[in-house]
């Protein structure tokens, strides 16, 4: 179900991390002849690595657009600003920034900090909001913002799952920066989804932003615990730290992350052979053998000093790409403005009949999918648009609905069930279900599996549905 990549060792040398780093300046401003993406993440600070592969993917992206005629004629051009992964200030500044650069739409930001630190100023200012990377779920909680990303429960419960499903550990330490909205978001429904496997979790331990370089004492504690697993729901940064002094404590478990240990090989001076068999969830991998897949990594190499591109360029790609073709469908101009491009794209990207096969696709066309799983092409269309047209979490969705409950399958009735994955404020569409129907019940069923709602929401439907008080 889930596209585990496990890290090969010796395979990615120092020079690589730096010329990752280069080529990081701002993009063109804003003029009357094109319009304009405006873009945030970090290029410098520990995240950097995602930030800079997020700005070059946007950078080809635009260049394939234009390239290939633009949106019905009128250019893209993009403007991108450094907002150091800050979940605060520096993030709102980026921002500002990027409107006095005349943004009119919005890819960003890069991580979940920052992207909850400007979501209510999109909303206010109507700016259509597109994140690759941003994984939180409260990042999608209005209704002019969408991630490409899968979110942050649903990697929680995906790894716990690969864990017990694969047999992968009998006890598991976790270390998680309880700082931080990504991370802790992760943690959370790893560990609901690993008592419910009946994995045993021998130590939870945290660090925050301020306490981030020595972590002898989360270590000693794994141990100690006789933990033969630790799950690392970080980014990359902390994870070389980790992996280094455990191996100064002569501790040796099978290490397992999530997609913010995407870079881990490419650290300045980091000893990668470190790496051999740590295992992460990723939606993106650079040597998979499908077509495109193959052509953006040799068009990113060719571009960037032979660099691989990581998922977030990946999801950066596919996002400015879906972006387009909204943009053609809707007959964007650059002389609109972010309002009005914002309230079109909105409808656009909402359109059940809307859909993108990007890097992450696994079919062709809805209908393909539909073949697969004997599903509505109806509903199939309206839960894409909540990845953006990506088929990564749709895929997940379906697969797991598989595993789970067979051959049934959803009605195209079903879709009004999608209110309550989007709003978590109101369950009034399932009232016109009866109690006993089982595809109303096995979708809220499925969606609790996925993340997609929250716990208290899930249990108050499933009650209902099941004809309890």
């Amino acid at each position: 179900m889930k596209n585990v990549k496990r890290i090969l060792a010796l395979t990615v040398s120092a020079a690589l991390a730096v010329s990752c780093f280069a080529g990081c300046g701002n993009g063109a401003k804003k003029n009357s002849d094109t319009i304009v993406i405006g873009c945030s993440g970090p290029l410098t600070g520990d995240a950097a690595q995602y930030g800079v592969a997020v700005k070059n993917a946007i950078e080809l992206a635009v260049k394939d657009v234009n390239d290939a005629g633009g949106i019905n004629g009128t250019k893209l051009s993009y403007v991108f600003e450094d907002d150091e992964a800050d979940s605060g200030d520096k993030a709102v500044n980026a921002y500002n920034a990027l409107k006095d650069n005349g943004m009119q739409v919005m890819v960003g930001t890069v991580t979940t900090g920052s992207c909850l630190a400007v979501i209510e100023k999109t909303k206010q200012d109507n700016i259509f909001q597109l994140t690759p990377s941003a994984s939180a779920q409260d990042v999608i909680k209005n209704d002019n913002c969408f991630q490409v990303c899968f979110t942050d429960p649903n990697q929680g419960k995906g790894s716990a799952d690969y864990i017990a499903e694969n047999k992968l550990a009998t006890k598991i330490a976790v270390i998680y920066d309880s700082s931080d909205a990504y991370s802790s978001g992760i943690f959370n429904t790893f560990k609901s989804e690993a008592e419910a496997k009946g994995l045993d979790i021998v130590a939870e331990q945290s660090f925050t932003k301020d306490s981030k370089t020595d972590f002898s004492a989360q270590i000693s504690a794994a141990k100690n615990a006789g933990a033969d697993l630790v799950f690392l729901p970080i980014y990359y940064q902390q994870a070389s730290l980790i992996l280094t002094q455990c191996k100064s404590a002569n501790y040796n478990p099978t290490f397992f992350g999530c997609d913010g240990l995407d870079g881990l090989l490419s650290i300045k001076n980091f000893d990668t052979s470190l790496c051999e068999g740590v295992m992460l969830l990723t939606p993106f991998a650079a040597d998979a053998q499908d077509q495109a897949t193959q052509d953006f990594v040799k068009k990113y190499k060719d571009a960037y000093n032979g660099e691989t591109p990581n998922q977030f360029a990946a999801d950066a790609y596919d996002g400015v790409m879906v972006l387009a073709e909204l943009m053609k469908k809707e007959g964007i101009t650059a002389d609109m403005s972010a309002s009005d491009i914002c309230d079109k794209l909105k409808k656009a990207i909402s359109d059940k009949d809307f859909s993108y096969d990007g890097l992450m696709s696994l079919f062709d066309t809805i209908e393909e999918l539909n073949d697969k799983y004997a599903l509505s092409i109806e509903f199939a269309g309206i839960f894409m648009t909540r990845v953006a047209g990506r088929t990564t979490l749709f895929r997940q969705m379906y697969e797991s609905y598989e595993n789970m409950f067979g051959d049934r399958f959803l009605p195209i009735s079903i879709r009004n069930c999608i209110a309550v994955n989007e709003s978590n404020t109101t369950f009034e569409p399932l009232l016109t279900y009866d109690k006993k129907c089982p595809a109303a019940l096995d979708y809220v069923e499925l969606v609790n599996y996925l993340g997609l709602m929250d716990t208290a929401h899930y249990r108050k439907l499933a009650r209902y549905l099941k004809g309890e008080k």
